[in-house]
């Protein structure tokens, strides 16, 4: 089946001087695609181009949308198969005759990228960029382009948060167009989540990449937010979440500081563990990152690489200073070449691509949970013991010690003190029963009988 094509006249909405966009509408599989022309007509003058006699004004207009037809045409018939993407390139894309929208002209030259970047390594972890057909209205398409970005900047670790958000959207809806994301369908994808046992955390992860395509869509054009978007007061709220209780108690650290492992992975794991939170609650990323040139005199100084980008002009630079019990697991597990510009731990190695290294970092975190979970079910510790509880406990730690949020929102390199909050735990039940006696020091002590 091939596509259709006509020349329109967009009456939906009507411009200041009383006249409307003249538009190509090309359909295919039922599925309409509108691409406004250079030419704006009243009803009355868009009518009159179809009479036999027109004014010398309108008789260019229509020699012109005549050839746009009888050009569009003979494009449809050399595509096969059919797509918008290809005739959008093969057409519209740098004619003269077509206001050239952001959204077509981002996803020509995001093609034209994708011939000079090696996307090929990325085809099994990422299907989606390899995908040819996906319409410019689709989220899909949207998704497809920011995520392109992501790898080619080398931030795989959120293209993989915006991947699997899409995937989770696509099989309960498909590869909706925004303007069949409603209110309603966020409401039901929601409770369809809830369904499969997937947490409030999850959803907000999914809903948030989302609600980033719908405000990438409206910036090259494709959609108009003022008309489709969903999110916000009296519309749909993304469900938040407060994680609690992450933090391991001072007994849980003390056994496990003095535990003996029973094998070198064991003790490493470990070792590894508590440099996370001896480190100012670091993450597996950013320890794995650190080089030798990172030591500047008795600190490690190093910028969180998750805030690397959203902090460019104002980079929130980390600072650890390297106690005795750091010092010793660098010496005991560290590379023993110290060169600046080689890794303080053997888990990168150079020259290995963004790809590789998100892979290398995902296999590492899981050796230190996979080891740390053994000694947490040796001593009986009630909560998991991860690395990305010894983040919690540093920061919890800190806050029962009486230090101030805005001094742990610097040491965990936090640009929104909300964050630091989110991490802060409840305090331990010893905490809570010595507070609670404070509550009736007013309280006369009783006095003591004499033993005469």
């Amino acid at each position: 089946m091939s596509a259709t094509i006509a020349i329109t006249l967009d009456t939906r909405r009507m411009k200041k001087d009383n006249t409307y966009p003249v538009k190509l509408l090309v359909t295919f599989e039922r599925t309409p695609q509108r691409y406004q022309t250079i030419y704006d007509l009243t009803q009355k003058e868009f009518d009159a181009i179809s009479s036999p006699r027109v004014s010398d004004k309108l008789q260019k207009v229509r020699d012109d949308l005549k050839l746009i037809k009888r050009e569009a045409e003979e494009v449809v018939n050399t595509l096969t198969p059919f797509s918008f993407k290809g005739f959008e390139k093969a057409y519209i894309y740098n004619n003269a005759h077509f206001k050239q929208r952001k959204h077509i002209r981002k996803a020509i030259t995001a093609s034209e990228e994708m011939d000079s970047f090696d996307f090929s390594p990325f085809f099994k972890r990422f299907p989606i960029v390899k995908e040819t057909d996906l319409e410019p209205n689709t989220i899909g398409f949207t998704f497809q382009n920011y995520i392109r970005q992501l790898l080619k900047a080398g931030r795989i670790g959120t293209a993989a948060n915006y991947y699997s958000g899409y995937i989770s959207l696509k099989k309960y809806g498909g590869n909706l167009r925004f303007t069949e994301i409603t209110v309603d369908f966020l409401r039901s994808y929601e409770q369809w989540m809830k369904g499969k046992n997937s947490s409030k955390t999850t959803i907000g992860i999914y809903l948030r990449a989302l609600r980033a395509m719908f405000n990438e869509a409206d910036a090259n054009g494709i959609i108009n937010n003022e008309h489709c978007y969903p999110f916000g007061r009296r519309k749909y709220l993304i469900p938040s979440s407060r994680n609690i209780k992450k933090a391991l108690e001072l007994s849980h650290i003390e056994k496990i500081y003095y535990y003996q492992p029973t094998c070198e992975s064991e003790a490493q794991a470990r070792d590894y563990w508590l440099f996370l939170y001896f480190g100012n609650g670091m993450n597996t990323k950013d320890m794995a990152l650190l080089k030798y040139k990172n030591i500047e005199g008795e600190y490690l100084v190093f910028e969180r690489a998750k805030t690397e980008w959203s902090t460019r002009t104002d980079p929130k630079i980390i600072s650890v200073f390297m106690s005795d019990d750091i010092l010793k697991i660098i010496d005991r597990w560290g590379n023993k070449d110290k060169s600046p510009e080689n890794y303080i731990f053997p888990i990168l190695s150079a020259g290995i691509s963004p790809l590789r290294e998100y892979e290398l970092i995902q296999l590492f975190t899981a050796f230190i949970n996979d080891w740390m979970k053994k000694i947490g079910e040796h001593f009986n510790i009630p909560k998991k013991v991860t690395t990305y509880v010894a983040r919690h406990t540093f920061s919890t730690v800190m806050k029962r010690s009486g230090t101030s949020t805005e001094f742990i929102q610097e040491a965990l390199g936090h640009a929104d003190l909300k964050t630091t909050e989110n991490y802060l735990d409840s305090f331990e039940n010893e905490v809570k029963k010595a507070f609670a006696g404070k509550l009736v020091a007013f309280k006369k002590k009783p006095k003591r009988r004499s033993r005469n």
